[in-house]
């Protein structure tokens, strides 16, 4: 890291330009950020000095490469499951929805989205609103848009976006923002892309706040699963039984890519009725007690459009399917 000059030298170069003097400009804070508020400047028309000066707050902070390193999803499903699929969190989830409910099956009437699967994306991300993390945002992208080769592409997109998005799109000024290692915001933890692509303002005050509006951050996780797809009333996940001679399948991702019957035809049996032409694929995971298999259906892909890892859908899946259980229980209760 280069540092910038004492506020001594700094000085003495403000009174030389005074005179008329040619001075070098000040060196960068982190490496990339003069070629980064360059790109932002010119774009926004943003003053390259507050970004400059936006930027040299920023601190590269080695515990987020650390835990970039060490993501949950690197679990088998038997450790994974157990962190999301608790007593305390369905139960929570239950007392969640229910105090929420209009708001929450209005929103989910409008995008087509049931609202357990609302519920259960805040559950999962951000324990229903209770941690929406402590790192800086800005900090966050700094370090791995900046010092993280392995994905700097990503982050320097979300970088660049965070620090072109109009104040209406934040929950407060930029270098107050608090979130995620990986820089994601709010209840819903969203990345600066999708605030930009996808975030609704719901309450129509004129602001997008993922921090402190239930209709925003809402209707923004519907919005989402919407956009990439979602189908009303459709399956996400089912079990599936194989027998003795079934094919072993391996698939690179989670689009559905063919149609039930034909899984069934390789050795695949639903435990469930299901439509033979709903179009399919095929999860195998690491249960407690061996080998679990799974039909997943475009649901799923779309959860996995907020988090790519099959794990983190079924866990989405599963919570979602709790919650929705024990509201309908509380119900029917005399």
């Amino acid at each position: 890291m280069t540092a910038t000059p004492a506020p001594r030298a700094a000085c003495f170069l403000a009174i030389l330009s005074l005179f008329g003097v040619a001075v070098p400009a000040l060196a960068a804070t982190h490496p990339g950020q003069a070629e980064l508020v360059r790109e932002v400047a010119s774009e926004t028309g943003k003053d390259p000095q507050a970004l400059n000066r936006l930027l040299d707050g920023a601190k590269m902070q080695q515990s987020i490469l650390d835990a970039i390193s060490r993501p949950a999803e690197s679990k088998p499903w038997k450790d994974y499951r157990p962190i999301f699929m608790t007593d305390k969190r369905i139960s929570d989830g239950i007392a969640f929805y229910r105090e929420h409910r209009a708001m929450l099956e209005q929103i989910g009437k409008q995008y087509g989205v049931a609202p357990q699967y609302i519920v259960a994306i805040v559950g999962v991300e951000t324990n229903y609103g209770r941690i929406t993390g402590k790192y800086k945002v800005l900090d966050a992208l700094v370090t791995l848009g900046l010092y993280y080769p392995p994905r700097a592409k990503f982050f320097r997109e979300q970088l660049k976006e965070l620090l072109e998005m109009p104040d209406n799109h934040l929950a407060g000024p930029v270098d107050t923002l608090t979130g995620s290692y990986a820089g994601a915001q709010g209840w819903g933890q969203f990345m600066p892309t999708s605030i930009r692509d996808f975030a609704v303002d719901a309450d129509q005050d004129g602001h997008i706040d993922l921090q402190n509006s239930l209709p925003d951050i809402f209707a923004s996780v519907a919005n989402y699963f919407a956009k990439h797809g979602w189908i009303s009333a459709d399956p996400v996940a089912a079990r599936a039984q194989p027998d003795a001679a079934a094919r072993p399948i391996a698939v690179e991702d989670t689009t559905p890519q063919w149609p039930l019957e034909q899984l069934e035809a390789w050795g695949y049996a639903p435990l469930q009725p299901l439509s033979p032409a709903q179009p399919s694929s095929l999860q195998t995971l690491e249960g407690p007690n061996g080998p679990e298999y799974w039909f997943t259906f475009q649901n799923f892909y779309v959860i996995t459009r907020y988090n790519r890892s099959p794990l983190y859908a079924m866990a989405v899946d599963q919570l979602a399917g709790a919650i929705a259980a024990g509201v309908a229980q509380a119900d029917a209760a005399p």
